[in-house]
């Protein structure tokens, strides 16, 4: 039977992109996943990159600007691979939005926005992460 889907929707296209697009493609040779990840939609400002960038990773569909992505209806879940600076207007809305959070470390740069950042997905009742490896 084939797995539920985990509908990826990635945020910023450059090295932490890149680096989240191999792992997402990595995840499951390495552990037994309940879900197969999806790379669903990348999103960056300027459109031949995030398309090459999508073509070269296998990205499905490609956007420019990332309150779009948030009304998706087939996003489950958005990696957050922005400079960290951009991380905490993207988180809140994202959670406000339905979807669960994946977010590259340091979260934010000031503890009320990293509060602000799990108080939303908290409220929203979405799964949220740090990634720290």
């Amino acid at each position: 039977m084939a797995k539920k889907e985990l509908r990826v929707a990635i945020i910023g296209c450059n090295f932490m992109g890149k680096a989240h697009s191999n792992a997402w493609l990595q995840a499951s040779r390495f552990f037994d996943l309940p879900l197969t990840p999806v790379l669903q939609v990348a999103c960056a400002r300027h459109e031949p990159s995030v398309r090459a960038f999508a073509d070269n990773w296998g990205w499905r569909h490609v956007e420019t600007d990332w309150r779009r992505v948030l009304e998706r209806d087939d996003v489950d879940v958005v990696d957050i691979s922005l400079p960290q600076h951009l991380h905490h207007e993207v988180a809140v809305a994202a959670a406000k939005a339905g979807k669960h959070l994946f977010c590259e470390k340091p979260m934010a740069l000031k503890v009320a926005d990293a509060e602000a950042m799990v108080a939303a997905a908290e409220t929203a009742g979405v799964v949220h992460y740090v990634n720290h490896n």
